[in-house]
């Protein structure tokens, strides 16, 4: 596959390879294929391997010093991959992010095509075989049948007729299996051939999404305040512009998102919505199909590879206009951008922690900036750089500031939990004010949420005797105690080690072990006891994850649980008219993280999961039971007050130099060797400590030091950040880059830009 010196009048591209080095290689076009365009995925060598890569330049001549060019093998597909605005997008988030451009372009890119490996084995590219690296995909086809109403000539045999009469409107054949049997495929090519039935074969996709009809809806009134903010929005049509949506829970935020996206959608531009866990909105993905229909492409992890690239090529080629997903969604083809939604911004899903980490917010003003798109923002609680960006002028602010229903924001009680006593229930976390809230709402006929953020039995289990509590022997965490009604286990809910409850302590041989603290289960459990009439139901990753949450959230609204006890997705923008009250088990339990967001988090929980209670006819309570009650977080989001939350925690971020007052990178090394781990992040922290905005007080290093979880999957975990202003920050950054790209043996490092976990 090697080539004597390239002949001067040869065509040449620049490829970016899935491979972990910042920089782009030379190859030689094929005289058969003398155009291929920007964005076309092909076919290289590649130091002794075989890799698809993306063509993302051209040029007449090979870089200079360079003797011996490769040949690009072949295209792998008709039309390119990326169209020219969503490639230069592509390769300046990973620019920016400091990222190789051929992870990102994999990581956006489907799945490849089989077809290509046939066509590249002709070739004599690939042996018989052997594939790329990477997903390969064929289509799913459908036959849909109908009858032509044709007389038979000849008599037609039992099976025959009776799938004759199944089609006299049109039937798939999956149909026509349940209804007719096994031998439906031949009965029907047998109707064919006698040109009874006329078959259409199409693609098809299977979602469970769309696994049920929806009737269609009619467009609301828009109240004033809904009114003004998409006449502001439709406003900036011509040149684009992002505006950040403040509305407060039950505001209508999603409405104004439907008649922006319906306008643009008139006008022939595609949509594009990013919600932050797509599995905890499937009655978000109800509206979109009520007012749009089914022509949505919705992303989300739990479809197949052939789904998933089926929605990825009919956006790319225009049959789908409007896409719904989280955040890898931010990468979909959507045709002729118009606007650009990030619903909940403030949510910390939307950042990537590994691979390729971007932040699928910012990234979206980025796409939408460069497609002169509308990028609207919108939460109840919005990120503090977000808010802080929108009154300095960068975004517009918008504000919804009353529920959209006229129902009042429900009253929120905090329970010091310091002075007051545990209610009739079996656990101390269950006061007198809660068990209260609990009964009142029972005997009224309406529903409950209690939130915890903990899930399993119980967050660890201790030795009374030596005091040792049972840690994960592959990382620096306590098990967590699950318990079903027949066995005991201890989980890791980081790598998922599971072993069987000891009898015995492990250190000492005490028999006296005890489980600290209250998760969802015991939660469940205490209620059952307490409650005995009540139907109680649990929502957390033990019990639902994929479709199955939304199971438990429409027994919910079928009024078939009276009390659901959850984690955090029971705080996710879920619509429940039947709930009226809401209990924070531990509203301060989130404030104890290393992390200076750490307050920030606890107020948009608060605030989050607040809003679920009164959103139907009835008002609604909410009880806060917590050991920190003047907690300024706390405080603010029992008043509904997003405003005396972000002063307060802006003057903190001012004081320590934090985002938004200065920008973040945080360094991180891991690997099986502590030593080696240690000295490859001691090195990369003196080069970043050898900058001249050291002494100027424009940088800090902070650290290097063991991660808070100094040990996870096995692999010892170290780090150091950089904090101060953009220039010097990024600067640092890409040298750092630079020598990582040089490699650290048995050693993984990652630059993380405008990082969101500290952990």
């Amino acid at each position: 596959m090697t080539d004597a010196v390239a002949d001067p009048v040869d065509a040449f591209v620049d490829v970016a390879l899935p491979v972990p080095l910042r920089r782009t290689f030379t190859y030689r076009v094929p005289a058969d294929d003398p155009a291929l365009p920007l964005g076309a995925r092909v076919a290289v060598p590649f130091s002794g391997r075989k890799l698809a890569g993306f063509v993302v330049g051209h040029r007449q001549a090979p870089p200079e010093g360079v003797k011996r060019i490769m040949k690009v093998a072949g295209r792998l597909e008709r039309e390119p991959v990326f169209g020219p605005e969503l490639l230069r997008f592509l390769e300046e988030a990973a620019r920016y992010y400091l990222h190789p451009v051929g992870e990102v372009l994999r990581a956006a890119a489907p799945a490849l095509p089989k077809g290509a490996f046939a066509r590249l084995r002709a070739k004599g590219f690939l042996e018989q075989g052997e594939a790329l690296p990477g997903r390969a995909i064929g289509t799913r086809e459908e036959w849909f049948v109908t009858a032509t109403g044709k007389t038979p000539e000849k008599r037609l045999g039992s099976a025959q007729e009776s799938l004759l009469a199944e089609v006299a409107t049109t039937k798939t054949l999956t149909e026509l299996r349940a209804s007719v049997g096994p031998r439906a495929r031949s009965v029907t090519k047998a109707l064919e051939a006698r040109g009874l039935v006329a078959i259409e074969v199409r693609e098809v996709r299977t979602d469970p999404f769309f696994d049920r009809p929806i009737e269609r809806d009619r467009p609301p009134t828009l109240n004033p305040a809904q009114l003004r903010a998409v006449e502001k929005i439709w406003g900036a049509r011509e040149d684009g512009g992002t505006f950040l949506l403040h509305g407060v829970t039950g505001s209508g935020k999603t409405e104004v998102y439907l008649h922006v996206i319906a306008r643009a959608r008139a006008e022939g531009r595609g949509a594009l919505l990013l919600v932050p866990e797509i599995a905890l909105t499937p009655q978000l993905v109800g509206r979109f199909r009520a007012r749009f229909g089914d022509d949505i492409a919705v992303l989300h992890s739990g479809l197949g590879e052939r789904e998933r690239d089926d929605a990825w090529r009919r956006l790319r080629a225009g049959e789908f206009t409007l896409a719904v997903g989280a955040r890898s969604a931010l990468f979909a083809p959507v045709p002729r951008l118009g606007v650009l939604v990030v619903d909940e911004e403030h949510d910390g899903s939307f950042k990537q922690e590994d691979g390729f980490r971007y932040h699928a917010r910012d990234m979206a003003m980025l796409r939408a900036a460069r497609a002169k798109a509308l990028c609207v923002l919108g939460s109840a609680t919005p990120s503090v750089e977000s808010y802080r960006a929108a009154l300095e002028g960068r975004t517009a602010l918008l504000r919804l500031p009353e529920r959209a229903t006229q129902q009042a924001l429900p009253p929120v009680e905090i329970v010091d939990l310091k002075r007051q006593k545990r209610g009739p229930g079996s656990h101390l976390l269950l006061s007198g004010p809660l068990h209260h809230g609990v009964r009142e709402t029972l005997e009224a006929g309406d529903q409950a949420i209690l939130f915890l953020n903990r899930r399993g039995f119980a967050p660890s289990l201790r030795c009374l005797s030596c005091g040792d509590v049972a840690e994960c022997p592959a990382c620096s965490v306590a098990l967590t105690v699950h318990r079903t009604s027949s066995s005991a286990s201890l989980r890791c809910h980081y790598c998922d080690f599971r072993q069987s409850a000891p009898e015995v302590c492990g250190s000492c041989g005490s028999p006296e072990l005890l489980t600290k603290g209250l998760g969802t289960q015991q939660l469940e459990d205490s209620l059952r006891e307490a409650f005995p009439e009540a139907r109680v139901a649990r929502l957390d990753r033990d019990v639902a994850t994929g479709p199955k949450i939304e199971d438990v959230l429409s027994r919910l609204r079928r009024r078939e649980v009276d009390v659901l006890v959850g984690t955090q997705m029971v705080a996710k923008g879920h619509d429940l008219p039947g709930v009226t009250f809401v209990g924070v088990v531990l509203a301060d339990q989130s404030l104890a993280f290393p992390d200076f967001r750490a307050g920030e988090r606890t107020f948009q929980l608060l605030a989050q999961v607040a809003g679920r209670a009164g959103r139907g006819a009835r008002a609604g309570k909410v009880l806060f039971q917590t050991f920190q009650p003047d907690h300024p977080s706390i405080v603010a989001a029992a008043q509904h007050d997003y405003e005396r939350f972000f002063e307060a925690e802006l003057e903190e971020r001012r004081e320590l130099g934090y985002p938004p007052f200065g920008r973040l990178v945080a360094v991180r090394a891991d690997g099986g060797a502590d030593d080696k781990t240690r000295a490859a992040i001691g090195e990369l922290a003196r080069i970043a400590k050898r900058h001249p905005a050291i002494k100027e007080g424009r940088l800090r290093v902070l650290g290097p030091a063991p991660a808070p979880i100094a040990r996870l999957r096995a692999r010892f975990r170290h780090r150091f950040l950089l904090r101060g202003e953009t220039g010097p920050v990024r600067a640092v950054a890409a040298r750092l880059a630079d020598r990582i790209d040089e490699g650290f043996s048995g050693v993984r490092i990652a630059v993380d830009v405008d990082p969101v976990s500290m952990l």
